[in-house]
C-alpha cells in the first residue's frame, strides 16, 4: 500500500500503525471483514475535523485500525490520521516530500458486503489483512486488499467495487 508516496512515508506509516496497535484496538469483534466499514467512517471523521472536500492519498482499514493519509500542499505532503475504535485520533506530524495520486470521498463507491467476498471464496485458507482505497491514474480510485496465504506469502489483490478480482500481485 502507499505505492508512490515514497519510502519516508512508508516508514512513518509503519511506525504510526505499530504505535497505535500497541495501544489497543479490538480485533476480535464482528466478522473477519467488518473493518471495511471503517473506511467510510474514517473519511467522514476526517472531513468533520478538517472540512468537506479533502483530497486523500490513501485510506487503509485493518481489523485493528484505519490509517488515513490526507493530501495537503498541492499533494506534496500528507497528514496521517488513525481511526481507532470509532474515534479519530489527533493527526501525526505532516509528512513532506510525498507524491502520488489522490481522490475525494465522493469517488469511493464500493459494496461493503461484497468487495472482499470473491477473495474469501476463491482463497478460503487465506487471511485478508487490509483493504486500501488509493488514488489511481487519471482520477480513478483503486481498491487493493492485502492477503496472507496459509503458507505465509502475501498478495496485493486489486478488486472492483463489487469484489471482482482485477489483478493479483505477489508482494
Amino acid at each position: 500500500m502507499g505505492r508512490g508516496l515514497g519510502e519516508s512515508w512508508l516508514v512513518a506509516a509503519v511506525a504510526l500503525a505499530a504505535a497505535v496497535t500497541a495501544c489497543g484496538g479490538d480485533d476480535t469483534a464482528g466478522s473477519e471483514t467488518d473493518f471495511v466499514e471503517n473506511i467510510q467512517a474514517s473519511i467522514e471523521a476526517v472531513e468533520a475535523e478538517r472540512g468537506p472536500g479533502q483530497d486523500f492519498f490513501e485510506v487503509t482499514a485493518t481489523p485493528q485500525l484505519t490509517n488515513v493519509f490526507v493530501a495537503i500542499d498541492d499533494a506534496t505532503s500528507a497528514v496521517p490520521y488513525v481511526y481507532l475504535d470509532g474515534e479519530l485520533e489527533p493527526p501525526a506530524p505532516a509528512l513532506s516530500g510525498v507524491s502520488g495520486f489522490t481522490f475525494v470521498a465522493d469517488q469511493i463507491e464500493f459494496d461493503e458486503s461484497a468487495i472482499l467476498s470473491q477473495i474469501a471464496e476463491e482463497v478460503p485458507d487465506s487471511t485478508i489483512e487490509s483493504l486500501s482505497v488509493e488514488g489511481g491514474q487519471d482520477g480513478t480510485v483503486r481498491y487493493v486488499a492485502s492477503v496472507r496465504s496459509a503458507a505465509g506469502g502475501y498478495l496485493d489483490v486489486t478488486v472492483s467495487p463489487d469484489g471482482a478480482v482485477m489483478a493479483v500481485d505477489p508482494v
